[in-house]
């Protein structure tokens, strides 16, 4: 686990950044996806740890791999940590970034693991219904897993609502 303090400067520092130059949405979404990639790919974090790499290289591998979708700024965020050699802790950064910023929106975020991509009228759907079960403002940030199956699973902090069909499987077969 990274310094609690390295995390939370990163953060704020983020949310700083981002809301000086107006586009702190994209730069959650840019963020959360590099971020969820980091964590399911261990060539990228081997890559982008590897301490023997020039960190010019590995600012290489994230520009290359952020490509022009992304925002400068967010591509900016992410070299300038892994240029510190701190790529370890990028996924931490970006979700106490994520939670400052919902904070300070007076929202919350959950994280929907989905096995398809939702469009706008599904994730919108799904927080209307998050906000209505938790009794919160809620944003949805989607990530396409397929070990889900179908459905979805949503974490809202500590919370987590698992809707998918690998549950109802497992529920079914318990009764069974």
């Amino acid at each position: 686990m990274a310094d609690t303090n390295l995390v939370e400067a990163y953060a704020r520092a983020f949310l700083q950044i981002a809301g000086a130059e107006g586009r702190a949405d994209n730069v959650e979404d840019d963020l959360f996806r590099f971020a969820r990639a980091l964590e399911a790919s261990d060539e990228l974090r081997t890559a982008l740890t590897d301490r023997s790499v020039p960190a010019e290289r590995r600012i290489a591998v994230v520009e290359e791999l952020m490509g022009r979708g992304p925002l400068p700024t967010s591509v900016g965020l992410v070299s300038m940590v892994v240029g510190a050699d701190r790529a370890n802790t990028l996924p931490e950064i970006v979700d106490r970034y994520l939670e400052l910023s919902a904070e300070n929106r007076q929202h919350e975020v959950a994280e929907v693991r989905s096995a398809v991509v939702l469009d706008d009228t599904m994730q919108e759907r799904l927080a209307h219904a998050l906000s209505a079960s938790t009794g919160k403002q809620v944003e949805v940030k989607v990530i396409v897993d397929p070990s889900v199956l179908g459905g979805v699973v949503a974490r809202i902090g500590d919370t987590v609502i698992d809707g998918s069909v690998r549950r109802r499987l497992e529920q079914l077969k318990e009764r069974i």
